[in-house]
């Protein structure tokens, strides 16, 4: 059997339904996967194999299973043989999974002998991925190696009747690691409002007392993180209730075995302004180790501010070392422990969307699953893009999507994306014949793929592996109608684009129409001043209420070309708007302004503003008459919260009505939707909407991130295409 069948108590599974079934032969677990072979009376076998696919171990995903029929050896009993280790082959490693129900009531009760103890685990739960170091998943090729186990927790380890048997992470008090300090002077200094580094699974948290505001204050400060969410960690269900809306696809979420931060909206007035500053959802995670559990039990808080254990920009912090070196400044005290974390892994982030799950950041709990690309392809590296940087691998049929890497844009990222990109090509025996990369030129991960000595190399336009990306999830082959909307995206013509429409398979793309082109001044100072992107839009739009007192010089980049680039990007889009309407001319974290002219949009107001759609070799769409009627609008004082709501409107029926003139050309009626744009909800949900309304099939993404941290995906499907 392949797939995810090591770690996750699949052989003792076989072992005692063999002997439930009295049935002879052995199981094993090999480089390759898992190998059982079993003999007894025909009938009983058929049974043997019913059980293996309809009820297989909870955590367990069998991908492929082979049977062969041998001749009987003679075997006179079922026993579980040692690991074997085979040149060339690899078996899929299971993500790190949020502590069980069964393991929860251990280090809780406290006539246990695990009462208390952090780092409580079973072949159930615990960690997998951030420990393992090499297969077969073994405890020698774990981190757990330098601990031995007592007697009891051998005796464990060697029942197959036992939920521990072979639990790698296996340990207790006696005999596994242990925390540098107790966990009292821990919820104390919370409490009484210090702000605390705590190592964890992936890597080190920052955490205070989310209603101290004092306390976020500091953090944030400290931090400098000048207004970018912080993630909460919440004691139990009833907790997050209390402060957020929670739906039933939040709350499967929440309490799933993944435990991601969920993206929900709070309904709290006594937390601290500091936490989301001008947002009104809140990222919310529960606990998903001992560790977290107990720093809530018995403590006078309910919720935590949890954020990544590094200072802005920087990969999460893993050892103890770095951490009081590089997170000095920042935490009071430190609670550290001796497990070491062998792969950095951050939070994943995810948001709910007609029901279903959707990854925004795709890291602990889903990394390292892959992803089934529907044939075998050569293996392949795919670098990704800059920002939310995520890297792809292929092995046979799997695409392996690396962790959440950041924005690659330092040295430390670098050394992070080289560490991963090793672990994960020894793990996985990826040898990669051939590297895709993104066309901007400037994109460390473009550099990177270009210094790649030997291997041919395959630039992928940015929008075309949004697309491709979301094809490849979705498991679509041909051509469908794709539209890519983001921040920046480097063009084929050299421009900025980021609105596009694409008639896209992964051997290629046409594009069909974009968002009109507009002048952008400064470049990235553009990206982080959204008033140089409104006056871009206000001067194409002929406005004539242009105010000149610190726009004189942008206006002459903007007049005289230099410093100047064309775009079509609907990141800036939302940019110029936001500050056209007053609600936020300068960002101190990407898509700020987007997100804040998300949030205010009236509820209920179907309206909108005029636009124009151009024909010619591409449907170009102008927004020039929403522009001179939304600034109008502005300039008299018209309500923001109606103001935004009628752009979303009137950008999403731009969408539609661009995708019935692109199907009245090509006949095509399945459309794709990617890019980071479409991490906001508002607008998803009226192009959905609308689009279905108008005949068309839809697809989303919801495995992996709609922005920057999908684009491995696709550009793996598109040369794995270009190699065929």
């Amino acid at each position: 059997m392949r797939g995810i069948v090591q770690g996750v108590g699949f052989r003792p599974f076989v072992h005692n339904l063999a002997l439930e079934l009295n049935l002879a032969g052995y199981v094993l677990n090999s480089s390759a996967g898992l190998v059982a072979e079993v003999e007894g009376d025909p009938a009983v076998l058929d049974a043997f194999v019913k059980a293996l696919r309809e009820d297989p171990p909870p955590l367990a995903w069998i991908q492929e299973m082979e049977i062969l029929e041998l001749e009987a050896a003679g075997d006179a009993a079922f026993t579980i043989r040692e690991s074997v280790a085979e040149t060339g082959e690899f078996a899929l490693v299971s993500p790190d999974v949020a502590t069980c129900d069964d393991c929860f009531r251990d280090f809780t009760t406290a006539a246990n002998r695990r009462f208390g103890y952090a780092f409580t685990n079973c072949t159930n739960c615990g960690p997998r991925y951030t420990i393992i170091r090499d297969i077969p998943y073994d405890r020698p090729n774990t981190t757990m190696a330098a601990f031995h186990m007592c007697a009891a927790c051998q005796a464990e380890y060697d029942d197959p009747r036992d939920r521990r048997f072979h639990a790698q992470p296996n340990a207790c008090s006696e005999c596994g690691p242990a925390l540098s300090a107790g966990i009292e002077e821990a919820r104390r200094r919370l409490a009484e409002g210090e702000i605390l580094a705590i190592k964890g699974l992936g890597g080190f948290h920052l955490a205070c007392d989310a209603r101290n505001p004092a306390a976020v204050g500091r953090l944030r400060e400290r931090k400098r993180r000048s207004d970018k969410p912080f993630a909460l960690m919440a004691r139990d269900l009833a907790a997050v209730e209390a402060i957020c809306e929670v739906s039933d696809a939040d709350r499967r979420a929440l309490i799933g075995p993944r435990r991601p931060i969920v993206i929900l909206y709070g309904q709290a007035a006594d937390l601290p302004h500091a936490i989301a500053p001008g947002n009104p959802t809140l990222g919310v995670m529960l606990p998903y180790t001992p560790l977290h559990h107990l720093l809530f039990t018995g403590a006078p808080y309910s919720l935590l501010v949890m954020t990544s254990g590094n200072l802005s920009e920087e990969p999460i912090v893993v050892s103890n070392a770095e951490a009081r070196e590089r997170l000095a400044g920042v935490a009071d005290w430190f609670l550290t422990h001796d497990r070491d974390i062998y792969m950095r892994t951050d939070d994943s982030v995810v948001r709910t969307f007609e029901g279903t799950e959707r990854v925004m950041r795709r890291s602990r709990g889903f990394a390292p699953q892959t992803l089934d690309l529907g044939r075998r392809v050569p293996e392949l590296l795919a670098c990704g893009a800059e920002l939310k940087n995520t890297f792809c691998l292929t092995k046979g049929q799997h695409a392996i999507l690396s962790q959440h890497i950041g924005g690659l844009e330092n040295y430390e990222t670098l050394v992070f994306f080289e560490e991963t990109l090793a672990n994960l090509k020894k793990l996985f025996r990826v040898e990669p014949r051939a590297v895709a990369y993104d066309l901007h030129p400037d994109y460390l991960s473009t550099k990177y793929a270009l210094g790649m000595v030997g291997l041919p190399k395959f630039g992928v336009q940015h929008h075309h592996a949004h697309i491709a990306a979301c094809m490849a999830e979705n498991g679509l082959g041909g051509e469908v109608i794709g539209v890519a909307f983001d921040g920046t995206g480097y063009g084929a013509d050299g421009a900025i684009w980021g609105g596009e429409f694409l008639v896209a398979r992964y051997s290629g793309f046409e594009r069909r129409g974009h968002l009109r082109y507009i002048p952008l001044a400064g470049g990235d100072a553009a990206v982080r001043q959204p008033w140089r992107a409104a006056l871009g839009y206000l001067i194409d739009a002929h406005f004539e209420g242009i105010p000149e007192n610190h726009v004189r010089l942008v206006r002459r980049m903007i007049e005289s070309g230099v410093n100047t680039v064309p775009t079509s990007s609907c990141g800036r889009l939302f940019d110029a708007v936001a500050a056209i309407i007053g609600l936020r001319t300068a960002v101190n974290f990407e898509a700020q302004a987007a997100i804040e002219l998300e949030m205010i949009a009236e509820v209920g107001n179907t309206a909108r503003y005029p636009f124009e759609i151009e024909a010619g070799p591409l449907w170009q769409i102008d927004f020039r008459p929403m522009i001179a009627r939304l600034a109008r609008e502005a300039e008299e004082g018209a309500p923001k919260p109606s103001i935004s709501a009628k752009f979303h409107n009137t950008l999403a029926e731009a969408i539609i009505e661009t995708c019935r003139r692109i199907r009245s050309e090509t006949k095509l009626t399945r459309v794709c939707l990617s890019g980071g744009t479409f991490q906001n909800m508002r607008l998803l949900g009226l192009a959905v909407a609308g689009l279905r309304g108008a005949g068309f099939e839809v697809f989303l993404h919801a495995k992996v991130p709609p922005n920057d941290g999908g684009i491995a995906l696709g550009q793996a499907a598109i040369a794995a295409e270009l190699m065929r």
